[in-house]
């Protein structure tokens, strides 16, 4: 296996004892990024020269910390102190941060190396940037942290930060074929990190290739996994929702064969009830109510040099009265409440990740609907692959843990991504 092949678990014992150096492994990601780049275009912002020079600091220092200096990648709406984040905008081009989001600076002390800024849709919504899908460069990576997906998936580092504010993680996991995390909201902070809706919905998401990588990167953002174990038979409720509807043949068929897959592990599956009638809307409600309150101003004073998706979703915000945004909490809370009765019979929810397959086109990165209620309620979730659908497309199923329940979570995926290994 070639260094830019591994994955984190496996880089990071290899660093740590020697039998790989920082710099090697900041090479050979920067040579496979120079080789896929033209074709993927996953990055906005590459210091190759900083980023040897840290790996270097890295290797005199005897790899501080327990990343050992692990390449990672950052999405271009999460501050760094040493390169520019422009957030996807013409607005903020050029705009160097005082300091690291603190989810960086965390990555830093554990001894990760930034390599660079990550390609997002503008302000984290809907416009697109350049990147494509590493598996067809005429299909979408998805969205909004659509680099950081593509650059995992295209083996240029084995680890990047992202953000989730409807399904920004999820989705583009899944169209791109990695394991996609997305915490409990609150679990990692947001300091730094360019807001949306950051009240109710804002979350850092987790890029990387396996999901034995999550443990040692959320320890390193100060969420230690402490070891949780999966029962001997998990049990595993088939969660559909409202968008199930929506959703199409590569979809509906990963989520069967995963059901499958999981059963003959030893999993208990049976279908969830369907208890989440108006949360999708809730969360549109949300999320346009909350990004006019943090752009307003801003859509007002620059509007021509938005895209007509930002100022679509802000003035639709500023439509939306005080008490249909408390409404809309409200029947969030009360899913929330219900919420240990469904956990008390299934450790973990399993689902569709996106609509389908990445869909052909570069103007859109696909539709949310399959990730709106599970970020509006603030549960964990993790996108894994299970297999391809009829155009030969990744197509992911999302695994959806209790509230605060990512130590659970995690562990499940890990089992799990065992069992669909054939899917």
């Amino acid at each position: 296996m070639l260094p830019h092949e591994l994955t984190a678990a496996e880089a990071v014992p290899l660093l740590a004892r020697g039998n790989l150096t920082a710099e090697a492994l900041v090479r050979a990601c920067l040579e496979r990024i120079a080789a896929e780049e033209p074709r993927v275009q996953a990055w906005e912002h590459l210091d190759a020269g900083l980023a040897l020079s840290r790996a270097r600091q890295a290797d005199a220092a005897g790899r501080p910390g327990p990343l050992h200096g692990l390449p990672v990648g950052v999405k271009d709406v999460i501050d760094t102190a040493d390169m520019p984040t422009a957030r996807g905008s013409p607005l903020f081009a050029g705009r160097r941060p005082a300091a690291d989001a603190a989810c960086v600076a965390a990555l830093r002390r554990a001894g990760a190396v930034v390599l660079g800024k990550t390609v997002t849709t503008e302000l984290a919504y809907y416009a697109p940037g350049k990147t494509r899908n590493p598996h067809d460069p005429a299909r979408t990576p998805g969205g909004s942290s659509s680099g950081s997906a593509a650059a995992v998936a295209a083996c240029m580092v084995p680890a990047a930060l992202g953000t989730q504010t409807a399904g920004s993680t999820i989705r583009p996991a899944s169209f791109c074929g990695v394991v996609g995390l997305k915490p409990s909201h609150g679990l990692v902070s947001l300091e730094g990190v360019s807001p949306f809706a950051p009240v109710t919905l804002d979350t850092i998401g987790l890029f990387t290739r396996s999901a034995r990588d999550l443990p040692l990167l959320l320890a390193a953002l100060g969420a230690p996994i402490l070891g949780a174990q999966v029962p001997a038979r998990p049990r595993i409720g088939v969660a559909r929702t409202e968008a199930w509807p929506l959703a199409g043949q590569a979809s509906r068929e990963a989520v069967a064969r995963a059901a499958r897959a999981l059963a003959a592990a030893g999993a208990e599956v049976e279908d969830a009830p369907d208890d989440w009638t108006g949360l999708s809307e809730a969360q549109r409600t949300v999320m346009a109510f909350e990004a006019a309150a943090a752009w307003g101003e801003t859509a007002a004073r620059e509007g021509a040099r938005l895209s007509p998706q930002f100022r679509e979703i802000v003035a639709a915000g500023a439509a939306v009265a005080p008490a249909a945004y408390r409404e809309a909490r409200a029947l969030a809370a009360a899913a929330r409440a219900r919420l240990p009765a469904v956990f008390a019979r299934f450790d973990v929810l399993l689902g569709a990740s996106a609509l389908g397959e990445a869909p052909p086109g570069l103007g859109a990165t696909g539709d949310p609907a399959m990730n709106r209620i599970w970020t509006l309620l603030g549960l964990p979730c993790l996108s894994l692959p299970a297999g391809r659908g009829p155009a030969g497309m990744p197509v992911g199923v999302q695994l959806v843990g209790p509230p605060g329940g990512d130590e659970l979570l995690v562990a499940a995926g890990r089992w799990a991504e065992a069992a669909l290994a054939g899917c």
